[in-house]
C-alpha cells in the first residue's frame, strides 16, 4: 500500500501537477506579463522555471537545484543574447530551493549577495504562501538590477527569448 501511495506522489510530482496547482495560469500571466514589460526598459532577458520535484534518476544521481537550474539554463538557451544578460529565476518547490543563474554579461556586474537576497525574499513569500507575489516581487528587484546593470543602449529593446514562464 505505502509502495503504490509514494509511486503515486513521484508521477504527481514528476507530472507538475504540484507545480501547476500552486501557480494557476491565470495568475502566471500577471507575472508574464511583468516580465514583457520589464524587458521593454533594460537590455536583459528574463526566464523563470518553477518545477514540482526533480526527475527521480536526477534524484538519484544526486542532482542539485543549482544544477538543474544550470541545466535550465542551457535548455532554454538563456545564454544566447546579444549582451550575454539573460537571467534565469528557477524554482524547486519539492526542495524550497530559487536559484537564480545570471549570464556573464550581467553576473560579472552583480554582486553574488544581490542573487542570494533576492531568493531569500522569493523563498520568504514562498513560505507564506505569496507564491506568484514573491516571483513579482523578484522579478521587480532584477528588474532594477538590469536597469542599472544592463541599461538599454539607444534603440528599443528587443525580446530575444520568451516570456513564457515554464511549470512542470
Amino acid at each position: 500500500m505505502w509502495q503504490s501511495w509514494n509511486r503515486a506522489l513521484r508521477h504527481l510530482a514528476s507530472t507538475g501537477w504540484l507545480a501547476r496547482r500552486r501557480f494557476p495560469a491565470s495568475e502566471l500571466a500577471r507575472l508574464q506579463q511583468g516580465i514583457a514589460a520589464s524587458e521593454r526598459e533594460h537590455a536583459g532577458q528574463l526566464r523563470f522555471v518553477v518545477e514540482s520535484a526533480l526527475d527521480w534518476r536526477d534524484a538519484w544521481r544526486g542532482m542539485s537545484a543549482r544544477e538543474r537550474a544550470l541545466e535550465w539554463f542551457g535548455l532554454l538557451r538563456v545564454w544566447d543574447t546579444e549582451e550575454n544578460t539573460g537571467v534565469l529565476v528557477y524554482v524547486l518547490l519539492a526542495e524550497r530551493r530559487i536559484e537564480i543563474i545570471a549570464d556573464r554579461g550581467i553576473d560579472r556586474r552583480v554582486p553574488p549577495q544581490a542573487w542570494e537576497e533576492i531568493c531569500a525574499e522569493v523563498g520568504r513569500a514562498m513560505a507564506e504562501r505569496k507564491r506568484v507575489a514573491g516571483l513579482e516581487a523578484g522579478l521587480w528587484r532584477i528588474h532594477a538590477l538590469l536597469i542599472e546593470h544592463a541599461p538599454l543602449r539607444g534603440g528599443p529593446s528587443v525580446n530575444e527569448l520568451p516570456d513564457e514562464v515554464i511549470v512542470r
